[in-house]
C-alpha cells in the first residue's frame, strides 16, 4: 500500500519531528516536508497529532470473546480487529498449556491464518508457547496434568510448525537446561512459571534465555539470602523483562523499581489479555479454565488465581505514564521498539525501510487512527 501522511508529529529517533511520511508498497520510503508529492498516492492529513509505531503485543490469550486455544480464522480476524482498534499492529498468540494434540491444532490455526490474513486488523506474527514446560509450584493458571518436563523432541514438533517465535520455559524442571540450549538457536526464549533458585536461573541465562514472562507474576520473589529467579532476571542487563502494566498483577512501586533497574531499553509491556478483554463482567474461558471477570480482574472460577488480564496496549500506555512520571517519549520504547528487537523484526521504529506500521494517538493517547503496512485497519469514529 502507497500512502502520504502529512502533517504528523513523529516519534523519531526518540523525538518528536513535524515531518511527512511517505509510504510505498508498505514500507516506510521518505521523510519531506512541504515537498511535491507521489503520483496518485492516497493522502492522510494527521493535523499534527502524534504519529508513532504501531505498539507489538508478544503475550496475549484472547480478547472480544475469542480464546487463542480455541480461535479460527474468523475469530483470530476478530482478535486482530480489536487489538488495532487499541493500537496494536503486531502479536504473537499465546498458547496457554493444552494436550500436544490440541496444540498441534492451534498451530495449524494459526499458520493458517498467518498464511491468509486478510487486511483489517493488527498483523499475527506466530505464536508464543507459554507451556507444557513450566513448573508446577508456579502454575498459575496451566493445566498441571499437562505440564511436562524437557522434550526437545516435542518441541521440535512444534517448532516444524514454522509459526512458533517465542516460548517460556521454567529452568528448574527436569531437562529444562539441554531444553533451552535447543530452543535458545531457533527462537527468543522467556524464564516464568517457575520457583527456580537463582543459581539455576542464572544457568538457564547462560544457555541461551533473552526474556522473563510477566516478571514479578508466577515466579519465586526475592529473599534476602536467596534473590531466585526474580532476583536473576532483575540483575542481569541482557534479559527483557515483559510487564503487566495494569496495576493489578504488580504494584506500581515495584514498577518503578524493575524501571530504575532495567530503563526503558529492556522492558516490554504486554497485556496478557484474555477472551474477557473488551467484553462486560461474566464468566469466560482461558483455554481449559472457567474464568470470572467481574471490576476489571480475571480469575479462575474456583480459586483466587488470577487468570491473565482485560488490559489494551494504549491503556498500558496511560498507565506507565502515571506509575513512572515519565515522557511519552520514554515510555513509547516499551510498547514497540523492545519487542522489535528481541524478535528481530523490522518494525517497532519511523525508519526507512521499517514496515509502514503506525499508531495515530490523540492530545489524550487514545488511538485515532492504526496503519498495518501502509493501510489504515482502525478509524476512531
Amino acid at each position: 500500500m502507497n500512502l502520504w501522511i502529512k502533517n504528523a508529529n513523529a516519534y523519531i529517533d526518540h523525538r518528536f519531528v513535524k515531518t511527512d511520511v511517505y509510504v510505498l508498497n508498505g514500507k516506510i520510503a521518505d521523510f519531506r516536508r512541504d515537498c511535491c508529492a507521489f503520483e496518485d498516492v492516497p493522502v492522510l492529513d494527521l493535523k499534527g497529532a502524534y504519529l508513532v509505531p504501531g505498539f507489538i503485543d508478544i503475550h496475549t490469550h484472547g480478547a472480544a470473546g475469542i480464546d487463542v486455544n480455541a480461535a479460527d480464522g474468523e475469530g483470530f480476524a476478530k482478535m486482530a480487529a480489536f487489538f488495532a482498534s487499541k493500537g496494536t499492529t503486531a502479536f504473537l498468540a499465546s498458547v496457554l498449556t493444552d494436550s500436544p494434540e490440541h496444540t498441534t491444532q492451534i498451530l495449524e490455526q494459526i499458520a493458517l491464518f498467518k498464511s491468509t490474513q486478510p487486511g483489517g486488523g493488527a498483523s499475527l506474527l506466530g505464536a508464543h508457547l507459554e507451556g507444557p514446560f513450566l513448573a508446577a509450584a508456579k502454575k498459575g493458571a496451566m493445566p498441571e496434568a499437562y505440564l511436562k518436563s524437557g522434550d526437545t523432541k516435542l518441541l521440535g514438533r512444534y517448532l516444524e510448525s514454522g509459526v512458533v517465535k517465542y516460548i517460556t520455559i521454567a529452568p528448574e524442571i527436569e531437562g529444562a537446561q539441554p531444553l533451552i540450549a535447543y530452543a535458545a538457536q531457533h527462537i527468543p526464549v522467556a524464564l516464568g512459571h517457575s520457583a527456580a533458585d537463582y543459581a539455576t536461573a542464572q544457568k538457564a541465562i547462560s544457555a541461551g534465555a533473552k526474556a522473563a514472562t510477566h516478571c514479578f507474576n508466577a515466579m519465586r520473589g526475592l529473599d534476602r539470602t536467596e534473590p531466585a529467579i526474580l532476583g536473576a532476571v532483575l540483575e542481569n542487563e541482557d534479559i527483557a523483562n515483559e510487564l503487566i502494566a495494569d496495576g493489578k498483577h504488580v504494584h506500581p512501586a515495584n514498577i518503578r523499581l524493575l524501571y530504575r533497574l532495567k530503563g526503558n531499553k529492556k522492558v516490554m509491556l504486554i497485556t496478557d489479555s484474555i477472551q474477557a478483554a473488551g467484553m462486560p463482567d461474566g464468566q469466560y474461558r482461558l483455554g481449559m479454565n472457567d474464568v470470572t471477570l467481574s471490576g476489571g480482574e480475571v480469575f479462575l472460577s474456583d480459586t483466587n488465581t488470577r487468570a491473565g488480564s482485560v488490559l489494551t496496549m494504549d491503556r498500558a500506555l496511560r498507565n506507565i505514564l502515571d506509575f513512572l512520571d515519565i515522557s511519552l517519549e520514554e515510555a513509547l520504547p516499551m510498547l514497540c521498539e523492545n519487542q522489535a528487537e528481541l524478535f528481530g523484526l523490522n518494525k517497532g521504529y519511523i525508519r526507512l525501510g521499517y514496515d509502514a506500521d503506525f499508531t495515530v494517538l490523540g492530545n489524550d493517547l487514545t488511538p485515532l487512527k492504526t496503519i498495518v503496512g501502509g493501510n489504515v485497519v482502525f478509524e476512531q469514529k
